[in-house]
């Protein structure tokens, strides 16, 4: 006996779909609320996280730094309240590939760094080595959320669906 693991059936897709929505948009929403409250207590550290990278002039790096906070906290927000929910995902997106791109910059480079993503970040010490791999990873899989809610933005509690006027879970003729 073959056992198989359930799929969901496709009569089943445009009633479940929104909810998929939903945690994906609160999951970013998180990540981004997340990253951005590490960061924000420490601007110079966030602006010496972005310079270890070394691919920016130092003072772009620093300003660079100390913005990603403050853009983090905003996408954070917007989505938290489903507001420009396509908007937010496409540029969470642009955001993620910068990110990955990156962390494999560095990689291939052979820097010694943390990402800073949800922290100080910078040069690692003698002996700590970097863990690009599962950052690179993680990155991957927050830019499937944002794919995922480009393509299907409206999820119920939404600011979005409420200023449309929309029902909680929507129809499959988007």
């Amino acid at each position: 006996m073959i056992v198989t693991a359930p799929r969901i059936r496709a009569d089943r897709w445009p009633a479940v779909r929104p909810w998929i929505g939903l945690a994906a948009r609160l999951g970013l929403a998180t990540v981004w609320l997340v990253a951005g409250a590490a960061k924000v207590g420490d601007l110079a550290a966030s602006g010496r996280a972005v310079n270890a990278y070394q691919l920016l002039p130092y003072d772009v790096a620093t300003v660079v730094g100390a913005a990603l906070p403050f853009v983090e906290l905003a996408l954070g927000a917007i989505l938290l309240l489903g507001l420009a929910t396509r908007l937010a995902a496409g540029v969470s997106a642009a955001l993620l590939v910068v990110f990955v791109t990156g962390i494999a910059s560095a990689w291939s480079r052979g820097l010694a760094i943390d990402c800073g993503c949800f922290g100080s970040g910078g040069q690692l010490a003698a002996g700590q080595a970097p863990s690009y791999l599962p950052e690179i990873l993680r990155d991957l899989g927050f830019l499937a959320l944002a794919g995922f809610l480009l393509i299907w933005p409206r999820t119920p509690v939404s600011v979005d669906g409420w200023l449309a006027g929309e029902p909680a879970v929507e129809d499959d003729d988007e």
